[in-house]
């Protein structure tokens, strides 16, 4: 199955009373623990790539890995960004191919969270990319991810939920009705009636973050209330190191490999356990019958030019490469140059658009209009461009646009 609109996975859960997990990776070990997981009880799943883990790894390899993991899953997948930490994090994760993210505005006052939030959600839209927002604080108590978070709680209130997603837009708001990132100290007190107050409010797709440490009556109490999203990292990170101390005092003197034999599993277990409780176990079908498959979109230009010389046309290639791919919603930006001198048609671009809006945003964005004028067309007035879906296993129609200028 291929991935899918997050956006479209969150609603259905929404609309069915069940959760979607968004599980947080640090490692090809988490990736293939969670995969294995969703597909060994059919659910959907969010493979979550958190600012804050991005000293463990390198995101953009982890990335590769997880998309790659994605396309090849039996089961709906979505990539997606959490906490991420300013506007550049969210269009690099963008073109780097996550189809959902998060900037983490929550500890700033309410006017500059709605400011910042609202950016985010206007490039992403221009993407095609829902968004979720985080009103109220959920700090950090104990564990691995607590010193990430500090300070007190903050809860968030219906009244300043409606205004929040009213001047933001977002797709999903993260709620703090008292949870904590890391380990729960003593019996967690949620404050289910101010949840239910900001579930009628707004009729969206509610998310936790926090999620280690609830009971299974408190999940069931989340969900009933709105809850299609819950953040989980903290009991999978303990899970994998009980599983490496194991290891350790079978063989004090293994070497990595050996430390690390069954970190998959033990991630899988905790991670499956989630989604029979949840309720997302089973749902994989019915995501993807109401779910659009997510593919990006091939924009590809052939042409020819004149006034300048062939190392003139690499030069201004060279240039369009490096200020094209920074344009959100640009996965690659790629340029070519015909075998056979003969070719009809000398020199081409592809670049790849994560989704089909970005064709007008893409076109309407001030770097590339500027580029186009000044340094593309007046040069190649022979030309042709045509954007496309290949076609495959996509259950999406073809989106093609043709154009002659």
């Amino acid at each position: 199955m291929p991935l899918v609109d997050i956006k479209g996975m969150l609603q259905h859960a929404y609309d069915n009373k069940y959760a979607v997990g968004a599980f947080d990776l640090v490692s090809l070990d988490f990736l293939e623990g969670i995969i294995s997981a969703a597909e060994h009880c059919q659910s959907p799943v969010i493979l979550s790539l958190a600012e804050s883990h991005f000293d463990y790894y390198n995101f953009k390899l982890l990335m590769a890995a997880a998309e790659s993991a994605a396309q090849d899953a039996a089961v709906p997948v979505a990539l997606f960004l959490d906490h991420g930490t300013r506007l550049d994090s969210a269009v690099r994760a963008i073109n780097l191919g996550c189809n959902g993210v998060m900037v983490d505005a929550s500890h700033q006052p309410l006017a500059e969270n709605i400011a910042l939030t609202r950016q985010v959600t206007e490039m992403a839209r221009s993407c095609g990319i829902p968004v979720e927002g985080e009103l109220g604080y959920v700090p950090g108590v104990e564990g691995e991810d607590a010193e990430r978070h500090p300070g007190e709680i903050a809860f968030t209130t219906a009244t300043e939920a409606s205004e929040y997603v009213r001047q933001t837009g977002v797709d999903f708001l993260a709620v703090s009705i008292g949870t904590v990132h890391g380990r729960m100290k003593g019996e967690p007190q949620l404050d289910i009636e101010r949840l239910q107050e900001i579930n009628q409010a707004l009729n969206i797709p509610l998310v936790i973050h926090g999620g280690t440490g609830l009971s299974d009556r408190q999940f069931r109490q989340l969900i009933e209330n709105g809850v299609a999203k819950i953040n989980y990292y903290t009991a999978l990170s303990d899970a994998a190191a009980q599983q490496m101390r194991n290891n350790f005092g079978d063989d004090s003197r293994g070497g990595y490999t050996r430390l690390t034999t069954g970190v998959r599993d033990a991630v899988s277990a905790e991670t499956e356990h989630c989604m029979r409780l949840w309720g997302s176990a089973g749902q994989a079908a019915a995501v993807m019958q109401t779910s659009r498959s997510w593919s990006p979109v091939e924009h590809v230009i052939i042409y020819n030019v004149s006034t300048i010389s062939d190392s003139e046309a690499e030069e201004m290639m060279a240039k369009g490469r490096k200020i094209l791919s920074a344009i959100p919603g640009v996965r690659h930006v790629l340029t070519g140059k015909a075998i056979k001198e003969e070719a009809k048609y000398r020199f081409c671009w592809l670049v790849r658009f994560v989704h089909p809006a970005v064709i007008d945003s893409y076109r309407d964005h001030p770097e590339h209009v500027r580029f186009a004028d000044e340094l593309f067309r007046p040069v190649a007035g022979d030309r042709i461009s045509i954007d496309y879906r290949l076609t495959g296993e996509s259950t999406l129609p073809a989106h093609k646009h043709v154009e002659k200028t």
